[in-house]
């Protein structure tokens, strides 16, 4: 296949992307080809032209129709990138947002200002596994745990896990947050991108974010259900000193912030933005 019939497969189906209201189209179905393909986007347009069959044009367009709905592309191929590497996703996780990179940089660093070896890291609410493999892979040195109440997104933590090779340095466990824990279990840092979407809220989601499980998405009445427990129960399981790191909603700062400085256990909070510049991450210490 010529060169412009790849450009044409591509402006065509950017097209009809777009007209349902997938921004950056084009983008979308360079990725999807490449996906396909297993293939980077220079190695796409050197060798995607003869390489393109009739075979590969019908997966190509059997994603695209799906991806018309809206139905979210990573769950559509199965997989999802995160910090450089590729994770398995499934309709059981969250699809990882480039917002949760913010977090994941904020462990490292405040691992490097603890005082254990190995420092220990709490992960509440591990998802897909994004940020103990993540975190593990970074950082040799960390012993993490990772809890979820969803034994489905813990299965496909594992997996991630066992595919990257660090099974061996997280223990998965099924907890209500805190609840699965050993009495006196502490750790150097919890971090945390909990469910914080007001209940209201939920029916004006783009599609996209719907098909994300709800139990991962929706945090009550005003979103901070799980958020104030985070607060509120967190310390007793931080060493001292100790670190408690979560994400946040777009409009959650000030309340949260404030919640943070109310509790006598924190010494310090910080907030930080992510690179659309919305208040994004808060940490903790404690003493």
């Amino acid at each position: 296949m010529p060169a412009r019939n790849l450009n044409t497969l591509i402006a065509d189906a950017a097209r009809k992307l777009e007209a349902v209201g997938i921004e950056s189209g084009a983008a979308e179905a360079e990725y999807i080809l490449c996906e396909l393909l297993d293939f980077d986007r220079l190695h796409l347009y050197l060798h995607g032209p003869s390489l393109i069959d009739d075979d590969l044009i019908e997966r190509f367009d059997a994603v695209v129709t799906k991806r018309l709905t809206r139905y979210p592309l990573q769950y559509i191929l199965g997989v999802a990138w995160f910090f450089g590497r590729k994770f398995i996703v499934n309709e059981a996780v969250m699809v990882p947002t480039p917002e949760t990179e913010l977090l994941l940089d904020s462990l490292l660093r405040a691992a490097r200002r603890c005082r254990s070896h190995p420092v220990s890291v709490l992960d509440v609410g591990v998802g897909s596994g994004v940020l103990s493999v993540s975190a593990a892979l970074e950082n040799p040195e960390l012993d993490i745990t990772a809890l979820d109440i969803s034994e489905a997104a813990l299965g496909v933590a594992r997996q991630n896990a066992e595919r990257l090779e660090a099974v061996e340095r997280i223990g998965f466990i099924q907890s209500d947050l805190f609840a699965g824990l050993k009495p006196g279990q502490q750790f150097d840092i919890i971090a945390s991108n909990p469910p914080y979407i007001a209940d209201g809220e939920y029916a004006g989601l783009p599609p996209e974010v719907k098909a994300d499980p709800r139990i991962s998405l929706l945090g009550g009445p005003k979103g901070m259900d799980i958020i104030d427990r985070l607060i509120k129960e967190g310390p007793e399981y931080l060493k001292r000193p100790g670190y408690l790191m979560f994400e946040i909603g777009y409009d959650q700062a000030e309340d949260v912030f404030a919640s943070v400085q109310a509790d006598s256990h924190y010494v310090d909070c910080t907030l930080l933005k992510d690179l659309n510049d919305i208040d994004r991450v808060i940490i903790g210490r404690v003493e």
